[in-house]
């Protein structure tokens, strides 16, 4: 019994993808879900850690560079999220805070609603059981 090849590579050198050799890692998906009123909702799935934070926190920017101030993060397709996640969530919250917007996240799945519970963010960033409660205001955000 022996290996026609090994690979190893050290987590944090890992690629987003390496599909050609058969190794696939997670990784992050960022959807803009749309308009709902003055919400701009928006979908995450996969991971937020070191390597894709920057790129979360970067196009999360880029749509407040383009004048959108209310922003829904709807993290029901979030598998895991870092401290280096959670500073970019925070970034974007003050972002927003100085144009006089917000961001509510949403849809939590238990390990990440834990890492915000933990942290403290869960009294900090708003917190909605759905993207429908946080646009009427009907759920009861955290935060």
């Amino acid at each position: 019994m022996g290996f026609d090849t090994l690979y190893f590579m050290p987590y944090t050198a890992l690629p987003r993808q390496v599909v050609s050799k058969g190794i696939e890692e997670e990784t992050m998906e960022i959807v803009n879900a749309g308009k709902k009123g003055e919400w701009l909702v928006i979908f995450v799935k996969g991971r937020i850690d070191a390597v894709s934070s920057p790129e979360f926190e970067k196009k999360l920017t880029d749509w407040i560079n383009e004048g959108e101030n209310h922003l829904i993060v709807d993290f029901g397709g979030l598998e895991y999220i870092s401290s280096a996640g959670l500073r970019s969530v925070l970034g974007t919250a003050k972002r927003l805070k100085a144009k006089d917007g917000k961001l509510v996240v949403s849809d939590l799945r238990d390990t990440v609603k834990e890492v915000f519970d933990i942290s403290g963010f869960s009294t900090i960033i708003p917190i909605s059981d759905t993207v429908e409660g946080a646009i009427d205001g009907k759920n009861n955000l955290t935060g």
